[in-house]
């Protein structure tokens, strides 16, 4: 694999990448050229060619990409075969849904624990997940070393409790409290999310939709 620093919009055409082969497979597809694979997901063959590049060589010119072998490429690219441990701190709706119905496993992370500071909650096991008391989160944590925190809490205690995991050796946050998390740790990565983008995109484009029509 090569060395040079990749560029974070090739980094985030992976899982799309994924996504697309996953489909491939599913629909019995054994072989696809650059060609092809760019006409299905609006890429251009060159700049599919060129993401691949940055990681190695994985097809032949003329023969095209095996579905199989690209996916488990992309796959190891991006880490799912590592097993990274996953805990979730919040457990309201939206902490739970994705307990129940995300799928970490078939995502190649190990969720292994969630955390809630309401005793209604904690103490109960949800899909086979053990729920702990917030209150122990941080010596849990110094006892069970974890890749990722999920954070589902509340926005007004987001900062304090991502600086309370990071403190205790987690280096990756998946942020759902709806603010930027800025922790200014270079050993720490964050990736903020916030589900009124995509709407708000969506509200965009109807806009734009209706605005035309009108003025047509």
């Amino acid at each position: 694999m090569k060395k040079e620093r990749i560029s974070n919009n090739v980094i985030r055409r992976l899982p799309m990448y994924l996504r697309k082969l996953d489909d491939l497979i599913y629909h019995g597809v054994d072989r696809i050229s650059s060609g092809e694979l760019g006409k299905q997901m609006g890429l251009t063959p060159s700049q599919i060619r060129q993401d691949f590049s940055c990681f190695g060589e994985f097809g032949q010119q003329g023969y095209g990409y095996r579905v199989t072998d690209l996916r488990d490429q992309v796959a190891g690219i991006l880490g799912m075969h590592k097993g990274f441990t996953v805990a979730i701190v919040g457990v309201g709706n939206l902490g739970h849904a994705l307990i129940g119905n995300f799928g970490f496993e078939e995502q190649g992370f190990r969720l292994v624990a969630a955390f809630d500071s309401d005793p209604e909650i904690y103490g109960n096991n949800i899909a086979g997940i053990p729920v702990y008391d917030s209150a122990t989160l941080s010596d849990w944590l110094k006892r069970n070393p974890t890749d990722i925190v999920v954070l589902t809490v509340p926005r007004r205690i987001a900062k304090s409790m991502a600086e309370t995991v990071v403190d205790c050796g987690v280096r990756g946050i998946w942020n759902f409290t709806n603010i930027e998390l800025e922790l200014g740790r270079q050993d720490v990565r964050v990736e903020n999310i916030h589900f009124s983008d995509s709407l708000q995109t969506l509200g965009y484009f109807l806009s734009e939709q209706e605005n035309m029509e009108k003025s047509k």
